[in-house]
């Protein structure tokens, strides 16, 4: 199976109860984000400029734990900003497993070995010191955190630990130099992967995000894909970039470059991802044929942002995770207040203009579970791509040349390195300092 049995059960039971109690709208997945701080700058995300008034304000445990209940989605994105930057992380995902729910923690890979050494110091006995060696080997950690491991320091309860459960959902938007000049910082790629392999080698379970671009070259995804695959990722999520206000105000302001110049058309994703059914049955791809016949140009969905909703410091955001139209002090408030018919693209036609070039996974692969636009058979796609043998690890994907950036000194700041004269190995060693103080830091410290 490509989602473990009772993930799958649960998220099916989720929509039975819901269609037998004929619900004409229900969560599928919150989107929480209990901050909006951030460590990077990405090109194509606006979540720092639109919300720059408030990046310094944080959701309380309680609210968070709250608006899972309120919505009762049984999946919950734990997003933001970087989601391991909020303080009480550990104590939102040991609540939210109480709850029953699955968790995904969206997160940039920056701080993930940090919270894998805290979880293996709050477990260390002697058993681990095989792994420990491979992971020292690996120069997955060094020496002081071997010290760390072993001192046993952190408690059980304050600490992120593999679950079936669990997913740490890693962001990658390519190989090594398209990665890197996406997040607009070298070395984010090489803490990515090394991140990735760590949590495989402890146990936890790891997908990936991928935002495709204009400029992204096809191969590149498949060649990205392959080499994920050989480090035993558990599956894929992949999505079409699309020029939503916030962040095309982001990219003119902040960058002085032009929207068109990155984000994709209509036309644009259904070329770029004409392949997208070949992808999903060689590597694990999260999502519905159905949305994978959308993204190709087979089919056309109607949005369901409803079913996939955001919570933040400011309350429930409408209509969806990329426009914003208002927010609300409740999930059912929202509902019953937004009028959807206002949204998304229908016949070919946009009711919103802002709607004309979405295709984003949030708005239409609900669609594809839902039944939402079904065609004949539809049900059965489903069952088959989701219940079928998942795709087996792609070892070869090893052979390919993931590190193409700022490792092989390729980056795209490798001209501005050699007019100042400074090694490879000073930028990323500092850009790993700064990293590791800004997560000892409270986030009234951070640097915007």
């Amino acid at each position: 199976m490509r989602f473990p049995l009772a993930l799958t059960a649960k998220i099916a039971l989720h929509i039975v109860k819901h269609k037998i109690k004929r619900t004409p709208r229900f969560a599928m997945v919150l989107q929480l984000e209990p901050l909006h701080t951030c460590n990077l700058t990405c090109t194509g995300c606006g979540r720092i400029r639109e919300y720059s008034t408030s990046l310094k304000d944080m959701m309380p445990l309680e609210d968070c734990l709250e608006s899972a209940n309120d919505c009762d989605a049984p999946m919950v994105s734990i997003c933001g900003g970087e989601p391991l930057i909020y303080p009480e992380i550990e104590k939102l995902v040991v609540g939210l497993r109480d709850q029953g729910r699955i968790i995904y923690i969206c997160t940039n890979g920056v701080f993930m070995r940090k919270k894998m050494r805290d979880y293996l110091a709050s477990v260390y006995d002697e058993a681990w010191e095989p792994k420990l060696k491979l992971l020292h080997t690996e120069s997955l950690i060094d020496e002081k955190d071997l010290v760390f491991i072993r001192s046993g320091k952190p408690s059980k309860s304050k600490v992120i630990a593999p679950s079936e459960w669990l997913y740490w959902n890693v962001h990658v938007d390519g190989l090594e130099y398209t990665h890197d000049l996406i997040v607009e910082r070298e070395g984010v790629f090489k803490e990515c992967v090394a991140a990735i392999r760590m949590a495989k080698i402890i146990g936890y379970q790891v997908a990936t995000n991928t935002t495709v671009y204009k400029e992204t070259d096809v191969s590149e995804i498949e060649d990205m894909f392959a080499y994920l695959s050989s480090l035993e990722v558990d599956g894929h999520t992949i999505s079409p970039g699309y020029d939503y206000d916030a962040a095309k105000k982001d990219m003119v302001k902040r960058l002085g470059k032009q929207p068109e110049d990155f984000f994709m058309t209509r036309q644009m994703t259904r070329e770029k991802f004409a392949r997208i059914q070949e992808w999903g049955e060689k590597f694990t791809i999260f999502g519905t044929p159905v949305y994978q016949e959308f993204l190709s140009g087979k089919r056309e969905l109607r949005c369901s942002a409803w079913a996939i909703p955001t919570r933040n410091i400011q309350g429930w955001k409408a209509p969806c995770y990329l426009m914003t139209d208002g927010h609300y002090n409740g999930y059912q408030e929202m509902l019953d207040k937004v009028d959807w018919d206002r949204y998304g693209v229908v016949n070919g036609f946009a009711r919103d203009s802002r709607c004309e070039n979405c295709m984003v996974h949030c708005g239409y692969d609900p669609s594809g579970a839902l039944g939402v636009d079904a065609e004949f058979g539809d049900t059965w796609k489903n069952v088959r791509y989701n219940f079928g043998p998942k795709p087996q690890p792609y070892h070869e994907g090893a052979e390919v040349q993931a590190f193409n950036g700022c490792s092989i000194n390729k980056g795209h700041l490798a001209g501005a390195r050699q007019a100042v004269n400074e090694p490879l190995e000073s930028v990323i060693t500092g850009e790993q300092e700064r990293a590791a103080s800004f997560s000892s830091k409270g986030t009234s410290d951070v640097v915007l």
